[in-house]
């Protein structure tokens, strides 16, 4: 169990120096109109690359997690996201999915404003 959590972890390190390298740096003076560029390639990446790691790793456990919970979970937690989906929607689960779907994002969107509006009623000001 230790070598798995050592496994992802270094996925994960991995993932996230990718995510800061190209969000974080590459991509940042990319916005028009104040457009999160660097986040959405990230995201979209991220996607892409669980369902190919997925596809590809899946006779190796070993390799799936490092790149699927480690790497594609450092990277962006938005490929997590969509391969649930995507896994609920094959199975025939459409509406399990499409509430999935619906209440991440509202329920997500509702908890970073939470979230700002606790902080900022904490003293804690805005980053």
């Amino acid at each position: 169990m230790f070598r798995e959590i050592l496994v992802v972890g270094a996925g994960g390190a991995a993932g996230s120096m990718v995510r800061y390298l190209l969000s974080g740096r590459l991509l940042t003076g990319c916005t028009p109109g104040g457009f999160p560029v660097g986040t959405f390639v990230v995201n979209v990446t991220g996607a892409f690359l669980i369902g190919l790691f997925a596809a590809w790793f899946a006779p190796s456990p070993g390799l799936l997690r490092l790149t699927t919970a480690g790497f594609c979970g450092g990277f962006t937690t938005f490929s997590a996201f969509t391969a649930e989906s995507v896994e609920l929607l094959h199975r025939g689960n459409c509406l399990t999915a499409g509430l999935y779907i619906g209440l991440s994002i509202v329920v997500g969107i509702a908890g970073t404003l939470l979230g700002l509006w606790l902080g900022e009623r904490a003293g804690l000001g805005r980053c």
